[in-house]
């Protein structure tokens, strides 16, 4: 009688033990599909953005953390990209016109790399100042700031795939393909950021951008 109700409590800790177990197991699986923070959940809309997503995560979240939020930061990623990107524009430029002079070349790199001009402006475009972690007394929306997380964004990808040239898509699908496309990309790009971003009325606004493109009154 004794051994009876011996086997039946042993039987029952086991299938007791077993349903922990499997619930345990749920509980990780729906952790690992399911973003558990806000941030997560920004990588995720950023990867489906520039179109490539990372095989190790932890690259994205370190390009998307500033110096002054963490020592982990994207400060080498940024140099690393920002290397990615010119090899990049040289290599694309150089198709196009391998007889073009070396100042038109230095030309062309800088007018793609320059901080306010370009790099801010895809960046601002992505919404990297919502995205990127920074301490509380740093502007997020900062130039400077949002340039190294864009650039650090293709560092990222260098590391990822262990190719710069797959950098150099990522970017070009981000930026835009040619000169043309360029161009186009930055027009929309300066029309987000001052209609869109700024805090003055639409049409002080809509002023602004034809300002900037030549179509009004200074």
């Amino acid at each position: 009688m004794k051994m009876g109700r011996f086997i039946i409590l042993t039987l029952f800790l086991l299938a007791k033990f077993s349903a922990i177990q499997a619930r345990a197991g749920n509980e990780v699986r729906d952790a690992t599909l399911k973003p558990s923070s806000p941030f997560s959940l920004a990588l995720e809309t950023l990867q489906r953005q520039i179109g490539y997503t990372f095989q190790s995560i932890d690259l994205l979240r370190r390009a998307m953390t500033h110096s002054s939020f963490s020592e982990e930061n994207n400060k080498a990623l940024s140099i690393l990209g920002a290397s990615a990107i010119e090899t990049s524009v040289s290599l694309q430029y150089l198709k196009k016109d391998i007889d073009a002079s070396a100042k038109d070349l230095n030309n062309r790199i800088l007018e793609i790399s320059q901080v306010e001009s370009s790099c801010a402006v895809d960046a601002i475009r992505l919404g990297l100042q919502k995205v990127i972690r920074v301490a509380p007394k740093t502007n997020a929306s900062a130039p400077a700031v949002v340039c190294g997380a864009f650039r650090a964004i293709f560092g990222a990808v260098a590391m990822d795939t262990g190719k710069s040239d797959d950098a150099g898509k990522v970017f070009w699908s981000v930026h835009g393909g040619g000169e043309v496309g360029g161009a186009a990309a930055l027009c929309e790009s300066v029309f987000y950021v001052v209609v869109c971003s700024n805090s003055g009325d639409l049409h002080t606004n809509l002023r602004l951008v034809g300002v900037l493109f030549g179509m009004g009154p200074n």
